[in-house]
């Protein structure tokens, strides 16, 4: 057992990842061999990732507020806690907080020596993040 007490800072997204105010807990990062990390993800009202893809696949849990997300060519989608999404392996996606409510979830990640964690594509443009076609199921 290996217990770490809090004691990382929480980061500030940069620019060329998100749009807008997030901020990032580390909350797992295990040795090799695993392959798997976690963060918890803050998302400021309207803020939102930029396009991107992971390799190995994404899963988020959201745990508190409403969020957005969107696969290439699919609807906005509206998230809330207790959802759990799963990004398919090389699925380019975004996702964040809704414009009037903040977001946080708890992102989890693979990665190994063959594959980076995420790539990160263009800014999601505002008309893209306002979508016509949001569901809210």
């Amino acid at each position: 057992m290996d217990i770490t007490r809090s004691s990382i800072t929480t980061a500030k997204g940069p620019a060329d990842w998100f749009t807008g105010d997030v901020y990032i807990d580390a909350v797992a990062a295990a040795p090799s061999p695993s392959r798997m990390s976690a963060n918890l993800v803050h998302f400021m009202p309207g803020a939102r990732t930029h396009w991107h893809r992971h390799p190995l696949s994404q899963t988020v849990f959201v745990t508190e507020g409403v969020g957005l997300c969107q696969r290439r060519g699919g609807p906005v989608e509206t998230i809330r806690p207790g959802d759990r999404v799963l990004f398919e392996a090389d699925e380019e996606h975004w996702h964040g907080a809704a414009p009037d409510r903040l977001m946080v979830h708890l992102a989890i990640n693979e990665g190994d020596g063959d594959h980076d964690v995420v790539h990160w594509l263009q800014p999601v443009t505002d008309d893209e993040y306002a979508g016509e076609e949001r569901t809210d199921d």
